[in-house]
């Protein structure tokens, strides 16, 4: 049984005795099983995502004739994707963070 099994049993109550290396073994697992966490949480963040003219018009609370607007006067531009229009969920959220002007 390693030092993880150890910490992951309930209600376990003993006294450890290791050597160093296993102790630095232990360090090492334990640093990368938090960096890998890590990693994945920063890599979900930065994906991109290209929500809908609909799903857009909810998340924001406007009419489909103001996201028009916002289009043409270029405060939030849409794209064509797949026969259809999509935003940038990253211009989206600089609008939910303060309104302010997008990409050009």
């Amino acid at each position: 049984m390693n030092v993880n099994e150890i910490l992951r049993s309930p209600e376990v109550n003993l006294t450890i005795t290791m050597s160093a290396n296993d102790l630095r073994q232990f360090a090492t697992e334990l640093i990368q099983e938090t960096k890998r966490g890590l990693e994945a949480v920063v890599l979900d963040e930065k994906a991109e995502t290209y929500p809908t003219v609909k799903q857009v018009s909810e998340m924001l609370n406007v009419t489909l004739p103001t996201l028009w607007r916002w289009n043409k006067a270029g405060y939030l531009q849409s794209f064509e994707f797949g026969g259809g229009k999509r935003y940038r969920m990253s211009d989206v959220k600089r609008i939910l963070d303060g309104g302010k002007k997008v990409r050009q």
